[in-house]
């Protein structure tokens, strides 16, 4: 639709994905007629991709709910809020007061990393519960990054980032950002920064069992056996002790535990490895030697490393070689990012560390890692009978039926709770079995800041909106829902919405002025909470945040530093430069340096040495991503559900031939945990021995709403798993490498 005298524009920062591209929007009353990319943005500079230029069609979904449901007589129904909130504390309250706060459990999905609300107010509402039982899209996908930092720097929080704009070598394993945008690494425009580092001279290899786009770009593309990254990285870091070409350089007063690392890589020789990993020893050889001999460099993996049976091994590994080749922490190599809301910096020193199994799941025995319990237990907790099993779930932005494996039995436990709240805009394949259902607006009419992505950003920047489109009378934002769900299960559940931020702010705010180290120290907390400005709750506490922060004015300590009211005079960003050094003072490990080889991955090595006997035969499952996709959540936008976009089966046209499947037919796709049959197709971009599903699909189940998806179902790939498999340093689900039997269906 093209603009008309009576149209307006907006900027608002993409929420699809972790890219964060800057928009503007186009707007005809209260609908958004266009999305395109915002070229004055200071981090995207106009770069938009097909999820984000449609912003308008999601937006306006007609499948999207516009008022709460409501479980009556079996059957859900439309209800107006107050109804709603009233149920979800009669629900809740009696079943806590019965049977105590682990008898509801917590399920997050990845939208909340991309809404204000969803990353403000989950905390505060677990603190309210005093459940234990949290369980997140993260054991599917980033966890192992989140140890292995913990781990090595003591915050699992302090994940380097590639410095793609100023690397002259990357090294990429397990991700194909020309698909994904990039994860756990906010880059706008990633494909275009990847290939200006060719363009500059730079060299780029892709560790990949598929040819992805990714790959076609690279200068040396290693096609691996799926599930063997570890090993490879391994490989790697043994030629560098081997041949001398260790150098960390001035990060070497601030490590412990390099000799360490030498005597416990001594066995993955390129040889020994190369043989599991299906990679020549003298391709491992030269990886390393171009490695090291870089001028800068830095390696980096996604999920394609992380959702395997190695998974915080393989994350360990990737910054081992980083800290090695002294690329950890410097411009052109791997380093930590600082958001404009993070934690000032603090003096460099011993910090309290970073250690898991602090309790342990109820049925599985699982022990908890970042405050959470592997979402494939979820289920076990809910149908293994017994004192404290989970009654009661409350799912924000999550569909775990269809993300998490074994949906089957996810499903029928779903179906057997007590009383489930799912805030969610649809009612989809896990929504379905809500008692309450309570649909936040679209993202026009929402604000945004991005807490999450901009503390993984390859520059310092901050960005804030303003919603586009005023919500409708009567009908709450996301801020509004979250609060007084919070409230709903509260013992005070008839106070204003705003007492929620009010109680954060008095409490941030009086333990600010208690710190030596701030620069409020010693003020009074309600004078600083009257200084604070913003429309809302939300908006003041974001004002508070960007105040304490590292960029931040300190109420009034630094005239030029930020506040809110500085950065909504800049629609467009605050550009805060480049990133630069920060050990050690971003250490918080109990030594105060980085420890290079913790006791926990010295204890599941003997793991990784018996995988270079393995050789598993037959054919092996991986995943893959869509530029149109983001999990489960946009396969009901027409203009995303198409093209390229298909759950199709792809195997390599020699193990068709054997198997007797040709392009197009259906073929039966079996593992431990079920069977799913889907089209083949055929291509020689997936290596022989290996075969590849998409995520996210299987919207066939009934009583949902999204008719889009439910068009083309597709098949559920996690229905092959049975939740059995995890890697026992993050308990994430082992999704990639998986063993399966293939023949024509039927």
């Amino acid at each position: 639709m093209r603009p008309t005298d009576s149209s307006r524009t907006a900027q608002r920062v993409c929420p699809l994905c972790e890219a964060t591209c800057g928009l503007t929007l186009t707007i005809e009353g209260t609908t958004v007629s266009g999305a395109r990319g915002d070229r004055d943005d200071v981090f995207s500079s106009g770069f938009i991709c097909p999820k984000g230029a449609s912003f308008g069609q999601l937006d306006a979904d007609p499948d999207r709910l516009r008022r709460p449901l409501v479980r009556e007589g079996g059957r859900l129904r439309e209800a107006d809020w107050e109804e709603a909130f009233a149920a979800v504390a009669a629900g809740l309250r009696p079943l806590v007061q019965e049977h105590g706060p682990d008898a509801v459990g917590v399920v997050l999905g990845n939208p909340n990393v991309h809404t204000m609300a969803g990353q403000l107010y989950p905390p505060v509402l677990l603190s309210t519960l005093g459940t234990r039982n949290l369980f997140t899209a993260s054991t599917l996908d980033q966890m192992p990054k989140h140890v292995a930092c913990g781990l090595l720097y003591g915050d699992p929080f302090a994940i380097p980032v590639p410095d793609l704009d100023r690397t002259d070598h990357l090294l990429l394993i397990g991700a194909n950002p020309l698909e994904s945008n990039g994860s756990l690494c906010t880059a706008p425009d990633f494909p275009g920064r990847l290939k200006a580092l060719r363009r500059r001279g730079g060299t780029l290899t892709v560790i990949d069992p598929r040819r992805t786009r990714t790959a076609d770009l690279a200068d040396r593309h290693v096609p691996v056996r799926p599930g063997t990254d570890a090993l490879l990285l391994a490989a790697l870091v043994h030629v560098l002790y081997e041949e001398g070409l260790t150098a960390p350089g001035a990060l070497a007063e601030h490590v412990e535990g390099i000799d360490e690392v030498r005597r416990a890589v001594a066995e993955f020789t390129p040889e020994a490895a190369g043989a599991a990993c299906d990679v020549p020893p003298a391709e491992i050889r030269a990886m390393a030697r171009e490695l090291a001999a870089a001028e800068t460099a830095a390696v980096y993996g996604r999920i394609g490393s992380c959702t395997v049976a190695h998974g915080t091994l393989a994350s360990w590994l990737v910054d081992v070689l980083n800290v090695l080749t002294g690329n950890l922490d410097r411009p052109g190599g791997a380093m930590f990012p600082l958001s404009a809301t993070a934690r000032a910096p603090r003096p460099a020193g011993p910090g309290r560390g970073f250690r898991t199994g602090r309790t342990h799941s109820r049925a599985g025995g699982h022990p908890e890692v970042k405050g959470e319990y592997p979402i494939a237990a979820l289920a076990e907790e809910i149908d293994t009978p017994g004192d404290g099993r989970i009654r009661a779930v409350v799912a924000i932005a999550a569909n775990p039926v269809l993300s998490a494996p074994d949906g089957h039995r996810l499903d029928r436990a779903l179906g057997g709770l007590d009383f489930m709240v799912s805030v969610d805009p649809y009612l989809n394949e896990t929504s379905r079995h809500a008692h309450v259902v309570l649909p936040p607006p679209p993202p026009s009419r929402s604000p945004h800041f991005d807490f999450a992505f901009n503390a993984l950003a390859v520059r310092n920047q901050v960005r804030y909106n303003r919603a586009p489109v005023p919500t409708d009378d009567g009908v709450p934002g996301e801020s509004e829902i979250l609060a007084r769900l919070v409230l709903a299960v509260s013992s005070r559940p008839d106070v204003p919405t705003g007492s929620v931020d009010a109680m954060v702010v008095e409490r941030v705010l009086g333990k600010a002025v208690s710190d030596p180290l701030q620069s409020v120290y010693g003020r009074d907390p309600g004078e600083l909470a009257g200084l604070l400005s913003g429309d809302d709750g939300t908006e003041r506490r974001l004002d508070m945040m960007l105040r304490l922060g590292p960029y931040g004015d300190g109420f009034g300590a630094d005239p030029d530093g930020l506040t809110l009211d500085r950065l909504l005079d800049r629609p467009h960003g605050i550009d805060l430069g480049p990133l630069e050094p920060r050990v050690p003072q971003v250490l918080s490990t109990r030594s105060g340096r980085i420890e290079l080889y913790p006791q926990a991955i010295a204890d599941d090595l003997p793991r990784l040495r018996r995988a270079l006997r393995d050789r598993p035969a037959g054919l092996v499952l991986v995943g893959r991503r869509h530029l149109r996709s983001n999990n489960s959540w946009m396969h009901n936008v027409p203009s995303l559900n198409g093209g390229s976009n298909r759950c199709t089966l792809q195997i390599h046209p020699e193990d068709a031939a054997r198997l007797g499947v040709t392009d197009g037919a259906l073929v039966s796709v079996k593992s431990d945990g079920g069977e799913v049959v889907a089209p083949a197709e055929l291509t020689d971009t997936v290596r022989a021995g290996v075969v590849s599903l998409p995520h996210g699909w299987g919207h066939d189940r009934p009583e949902t709403r999204m008719s889009v998806a439910a068009a083309r179902p597709g098949v559920n790939s996690n229905q092959l798993l049975d939740g059995s498999l995890l890697d026992p340093l993050s308990g994430t689900a082992v999704l990639n490498g998986v063993p399966v039997q293939i023949g024509p269906a039927g």
